[in-house]
């Protein structure tokens, strides 16, 4: 994982409130929960006085407290009541802190900070400048027993489509890969399929090629992805890492196509449906890559056509060295 990140990890609608969610994410047994302000929080699911679980409790205030003891925890993870030691005691509890992340909620996800917790700042990656007002969505989650990475490259890879999408958008038996052009704006990965059948001729290298304007694939660190379809038509990914083996992608249509909500709403709801045929087609294949998590320098023989996921990689490794060294 990148630290001092920003991850997209679940919809902030499964936060409920008065209700305690426990995930795995990051690698992490998590419990996350609303103060009575409604605002999140997530603390390890661990108490920190014998190790039961803190999902097994319940909400106490704007506390959760644990099933074994009744300690109570904050949203911050801080230590508010010892009932075994009564109300009348005054002494310093932070020794029975639990570890706290900052969460923020933002586009209907909830956002866990992995890293320095001094550090959290910015906005959390999206494409809300991408999304006209009254754009309405359907989204649905999957879950892929491999590493986050190779789910995100799968979204970046132009050369798979005429193979594992032949009877859907990679239809045409397009299999000869110009470029691909990949760049940097603003800090956002993005590229463009430019793929055509093979007659003879020799693909076009990637500087002679462009980023299409009208349809491309944009990527924001750590974890979420947009296909660009048109104006009206938007696909988001956000690749939740679950642990070094497991990810849940959860994928939202996004519709504006006739500018009248209830009939949008319904385009979105059957979109979801193409979306889940075309991801599935990606599964099955993406998660038998080995390693499960990619490297930059992994020993794969890659192709020129493999640009996108190069860039991706390389960035990748400069965001992990520079958490290092901060």
């Amino acid at each position: 994982m990148i630290r001092n990140q920003w991850y997209a990890i679940l919809p902030s609608r499964l936060l409920r409130p008065g209700k305690l969610l426990a995930v795995r994410r990051l690698g992490l047994d998590l419990v996350l929960f609303r103060n009575g302000r409604g605002e999140p929080g997530c603390v390890v699911d661990r108490c920190s006085h014998r190790g039961a679980a803190l999902s097994a409790g319940e909400l106490d205030g704007d506390c959760v407290r644990c099933p074994f003891h009744g300690i109570r925890f904050d949203t911050a993870g801080r230590c508010r009541f010892i009932p075994a030691n009564g109300r009348a005691d005054t002494a310093d509890m932070s020794r029975y802190n639990v570890q706290s992340f900052a969460v923020r909620e933002a586009h209907g996800i909830l956002y866990l900070w992995y890293g320095d917790p001094a550090k959290a700042e910015g906005d959390p990656p999206f494409f809300d400048d991408r999304l006209a007002p009254g754009t309405v969505y359907s989204e649905i989650a999957d879950p892929w027993p491999t590493h986050y990475s190779r789910a995100i490259e799968n979204q970046l890879d132009v050369i798979h489509l005429p193979f594992v999408h032949h009877n859907t958008i990679g239809r045409g038996n397009r299999t000869l890969v110009n470029g691909p052009r990949a760049e940097f704006v603003d800090g956002e990965l993005r590229t463009s399929a430019d793929n055509d059948v093979d007659r003879g001729q020799a693909p076009r290298p990637p500087q002679q090629c462009a980023v299409s304007p009208d349809l491309y694939l944009a990527f924001r660190f750590p974890n979420v992805w947009m296909n660009h379809i048109s104006d009206r038509i938007r696909v988001v990914i956000y690749f939740a890492p679950v642990d070094d083996e497991n990810t849940i992608l959860y994928i939202r249509f996004y519709c504006r196509a006739t500018g009248f909500r209830p009939l949008d709403a319904l385009v979105a709801w059957f979109g979801r449906f193409g979306n889940r045929t075309i991801e599935r087609q990606d599964r099955r294949v993406v998660i038998t890559q080995r390693p499960k998590a990619s490297s930059l320098r992994g020993g794969e023989k890659l192709l020129t056509g493999d640009g996108p996921v190069i860039l991706y990689r390389k960035r990748r490794e400069e965001l992990k060295e520079r958490a290092l060294g901060e």
